[in-house]
């Protein structure tokens, strides 16, 4: 007897990551012959640097290839609390007893709303935000309260709306700076004055901070900088941007020590450890700090001239509503001109200039600003370039300006 698949109410409301299916039909477009230029991914197009490369191989050749703790291997839990410990006094009592190294920052926020939040609770989400974070609260059964940010600040939110969307079933908030899609960046002020509101409602903060060392104006702050207190705040980060490390799948969380223990046995029943050998390639990572600067500062420089040579291509559009991102490495513009009327204005651009022109970006309803879209400027600059100057090519086709 067969039996037909029905999804179980777990996954009801989940959807495949869009940024993902891009890629995807990029690859599948590639394969067929197409020259596609991919301005869809979030991934550094830089190697990892040869330093991690080694030090990660040599712990392998070294016997590195067996199950460690499940909160991940002590070396790299100091070195992360030291470099917490930097960011100034609320931060001055992180232990290593704090932090759960998880299989990339991805889990570790899944295991940030998996033990904090639950059926009836709403979370607050600025949008426009990473598509993930609206399913993985989904997926924690919890119900992801979309916050939209004003465009004259860059679709960045206030503490003000950010209270005007609260409601009694409020218990968390997502935070992410500089953030995916817009390549906005918070200001410390802005900061403060959001983890103030949270601290005064007993919020729980995830403060998502993978691209914090990609901002071209020093590094992004913290929210463990800006934070009143640390009792109610988890912080994400990991190697994966900053250190050209997407594929290595080292994140961790920092947060209270009752709220790492219950992530820590989630955990361990969910995916254990991260493996052995990258952890050690992360602890060069963080440790070998000369090393790691040097890599990050030529990676951030090439981002920087990469933003700056499209920046002079979208400014021969003027009338081209795009946010200047100060962090990241994403354009997000607003297309909704090209198509009036069109409820979904950013799909219909993304299908036109991938199917038409070549160049594959992410439509804006993947982050719930349906007349927006994204595209990635971590690709070669000729071919940042390249595949710019077709978009804004086609926009001004199909408005006349």
């Amino acid at each position: 007897m067969s039996v037909a698949f029905r999804p179980s109410e777990n996954i009801a409301l989940l959807r495949e990551s869009a940024t993902i299916a891009v890629s995807a039909r990029a690859r599948a477009l590639k394969a067929e012959g197409r020259a596609i230029i991919d301005l869809g991914a979030g991934e550094p197009d830089f190697d990892t640097p040869a330093f991690i490369r080694d030090a990660a191989a040599a712990a392998m050749h070294a016997g590195a290839t067996r199950y460690t703790a499940t909160e991940g291997i002590l070396p790299l839990r100091e070195a992360v609390a030291a470099m917490a410990r930097e960011y100034g006094p609320v931060a001055a009592d992180v232990t290593a007893r704090d932090i759960v190294i998880s299989n990339g920052s991805k889990q570790s926020i899944f295991n940030a709303c998996f033990v904090l939040f639950g059926p009836g609770d709403e979370v607050l989400v600025p949008t426009p935000s990473w598509t993930s974070y609206y399913e993985i609260v989904q997926l924690a059964r919890a119900t992801p309260v979309p916050v939209y940010g004003d465009r004259a600040r860059d679709l960045k939110v206030t503490a003000d709306d950010l209270a005007r969307a609260a409601t009694p079933r409020t218990r968390g908030l997502m935070l992410n700076s500089p953030c995916n899609p817009t390549g906005a960046v918070y200001s410390a002020d802005e900061l403060r004055a959001i983890l103030a509101l949270a601290h005064e409602r007993g919020w729980w903060v995830i403060s998502d901070e993978i691209y914090r060392r990609i901002c071209y104006e020093g590094d992004a702050p913290s929210a463990l900088q800006a934070a009143p207190g640390r009792d109610n705040l988890v912080v994400v980060d990991g190697v994966a941007k900053a250190y050209a490390m997407t594929g290595w799948r080292v994140g961790w969380s920092i947060a209270p020590l009752d709220v790492t223990r219950a992530m820590t046995a989630f955990q361990s029943h969910a995916t254990f450890h991260m493996a052995s050998m990258a952890q050690h390639g992360a602890v060069a990572a963080l440790t070998r700090r000369a090393e790691s600067e040097a890599a990050i500062a030529g990676m951030v420089a090439q981002y920087r001239e990469r933003r700056d040579a499209a920046l002079a291509v979208f400014a021969t559009a003027p009338h081209l509503p795009l946010v200047r991102p100060a962090g990241a490495f994403y354009f997000y513009f607003d297309v909704s001109a090209a198509f009036p009327g069109d409820p979904d204005a950013g799909s219909t651009f993304a299908k036109r200039v991938l199917e038409e022109h070549g160049v594959a970006i992410v439509p804006g309803a993947a982050f719930k600003t349906p007349d927006w879209v994204r595209a990635s400027y971590a690709a070669p600059r000729d071919v940042v370039v390249e595949g710019i100057t077709r978009i804004v090519a086609l926009y001004r086709s199909l408005t006349g300006r």
